[in-house]
This record gives structure tokens, sequence and C-alpha cells, in this order.
């Protein structure tokens, strides 16, 4: 764990949130969610369980997060709840879920047991804001992520700490990334790894040589991109350590805390002609200064593309190193961006504060 991950800037500070917890401050609602490392499950402040040693707990601002790091709902406190009394469907599919949380409940499943799938859908929409399947997949990812997070390269070691089933993990691990660790010395493959910062966790992949995707793990659509990296690059994808990874590593700390804003990591990018055209352009926004999508239309010669840059943007698989959030409206105001309008008000402002450091 680096120093800078206990900033936590995008949550009130850790004693605070400590300190509400521990009171079951009800004014804290919403705001964050505490997890607790040896249960595996994550609550709301004002849960009533036995509160646990403070170095075993870690808070996220959204039950989502919270999911993709491998946590799973408290069943005392309900934090997935958005205030009403839950149906009993959404109770029956949770309770199947943690019964073996690996495994992926199909539609013909869903007619088995009786339930209807659109059903299903509607009611897990209505009460969690997700649907059925886009909730599996979240407790599917976290704990294929948590593999990464712990930087273990034996899903087996993992598997001890509770998981229910050895075989339907090892088929989650595959259908996500591609090949279980095991094979990864006889396929080519993109190393993973999970990156805590300020602003939330990151997944970055990369082989010996450079850096293939850096995003926020909460962002819509990575299990999507991850999967068409993969077809691309023709690769596999495990947990692992390279050179690359240990450097953008180290690069994301200097610039987390303001000992530099620039990033020297190798770089391998996927993309259309036009597209790479526009992430190289990206690359020569300095820190601290924003542009237009006009802007950079008109600079890659071609006048009134501003719509197709923003999709191009909206393509890129490498945060921050290419910083797409260094581009606005041409009114001033901030538009669209994958990890949240939120963090691209946090990066702006503080490479702002910073961009006189190299």
């Amino acid at each position: 764990m680096h120093g800078y991950t206990v900033l936590m800037l995008k949550l009130p500070p850790e004693n605070t949130m400590y300190r509400a917890f521990m009171e079951r401050d009800s004014s804290f609602e919403g705001i964050f969610f505490v997890a607790v490392k040896t249960t595996g499950i994550f609550c709301r402040p004002t849960c009533t369980a036995r509160k646990p040693k403070r170095e075993n707990i870690e808070y996220f601002s959204s039950p989502s997060e919270a999911l993709l790091a491998g946590y799973r709902p408290c069943q005392r406190c309900k934090p997935m709840d958005a205030g009403s009394i839950r149906p009993d469907l959404v109770d029956r599919l949770t309770e199947a879920v943690e019964q073996a949380p690996a495994r992926r409940i199909t539609d013909r499943d869903l007619h088995e047991m009786g339930i209807d799938p659109s059903t299903a859908r509607r009611q897990f929409q209505r009460f969690f804001g997700m649907t059925f399947q886009a909730y599996q997949r979240a407790r599917r990812m976290g704990l294929a992520l948590h593999e990464i997070r712990a930087g273990q390269p034996v899903i087996e070691a993992q598997l001890n700490q509770g998981f229910s089933s050895a075989s339907g993990f090892w088929e989650t691990f595959k259908q996500v990334f591609g090949a279980p660790p095991s094979q990864s010395q006889h396929v080519k493959c993109l190393q993973a790894k999970w990156i805590d910062t300020p602003l939330g966790a990151m997944l970055a992949l990369a082989d010996q040589q450079a850096l293939y995707l850096l995003e926020f793990v909460d962002r819509r659509g990575l299990e999507n991109e991850i999967l068409a990296l993969r077809r691309r690059t023709r690769s596999y994808i495990v947990p692992g350590e390279s050179p690359i990874l240990d450097q953008i590593t180290s690069e994301l700390e200097s610039y987390f805390q303001g000992k530099s804003v620039g990033f020297s990591v190798p770089l391998v990018l996927n993309g259309s002609p036009f597209e790479q055209s526009v992430w190289e352009l990206l690359r020569t926004i300095p820190p601290g200064q924003t542009q237009s999508y006009g802007w950079m239309a008109q600079r890659i010669g071609k006048p009134g593309a501003s719509r197709a840059v923003g999709h191009a943007n909206g393509r890129n698989i490498l945060a921050i190193v290419i910083p797409c959030h260094r581009v606005i409206r041409s009114d001033g105001s901030l538009s669209g961006y994958g990890g949240g309008v939120w963090r691209k008000r946090w990066l702006l402002d503080h490479e702002s504060e910073n961009q006189s450091i190299s």
C-alpha cells in the first residue's frame, strides 16, 4: 500500500468516517460505506453489527466500488437497499448469488427457479439501480480483481480464504481474463495489477515493454474493454508483475503526491489511425491547461469533427496518462468523463495547482 492511498480525497477524512461509523451517525448515510477486510463484508455507516478493529476497515464512496473490490453486502444493514422495503424476489436472488458468487445464474437458471428473467431485471433495476446480471457481473469481477489486488499468482491461495466454489471461480477468472494463472508461461500474456489511488482503485495491464490499459475499476464497461483488448492483442490476462507495472505505480504515486505531473511510461495505443491521432494530440496538452474538442478537431486537420474527437476520447483506455480529462466544451464547462465528471474536476484542479512541477 502506497502512502498516498490514505488521502481518500473523494471521501470525508478517515478520522471523520471512523468516528461516524463508531457512533452510527445517520447523517453520513450514503456518503461512505465501510468494508471489513477480515469478513469480506461491506456495511452502511449506521450498521449495528459488532465493530471491527480500525486496521481492518476500508472505505468506499458507493456500493458498486465495494462490490468491485470483492466485498459482499451485509445482511444486517443491507447497504445496497435504496431505503424502501426489499422485494422477496431480490432477497432470494441475492442469497442465491452469495451461495456461489463465482457462478453465473443464467436466464435458463431463473426459469428453473420459477422466476421470470424480465421480472428479475426490473426489480433489481428499481431497487438497486442495476440489473440482476449487472449485479452478478460486479460480484464476479470483484472476485477476479481481488486476486490482482492481493498480488497472488495462484488462485488456490485465495480459495482457501472463503471462496465457495473453486471450479466456479476458475471459470469466472477465465471468462474475464482469458486464462487461469497456471497457463501464463505458455501463452502470450498481459500482466494485471490493482493500484490504489486517492480517486479510487485503478487496473493496469501491461507486458514487459509497455502499458496497454489503465482504468478506474468502477468505470462502466470496463469488462468489455478488457475483452476487446484481449481480442485485439490475442493475449490472455493474468495477475503478475512487470517493470512497466512497477513504473506506472511509481509514476501514479508521484502524480497524486504532486511531485510530478508527467508520465514517461511506454504505451501501446490500440485504435484506428484517427483515434491514435487524437490520443497523440491529447499528450501534447500541458498539465494545468485545457483545450476544446473544436480545437482538437482543427489541429488534426478535421474541422467540424468535434463529435468524432469526443468519441475518440471516450475510447481512450489509458486514463490520466493520455489526458482526455484536459478536454472541455468550448463554453468552458466540463463534459463527460469515463471515470466520472467529479474525477475530471479533481484532476484538473490538482494539475493546475502543481503545473510548475515537471
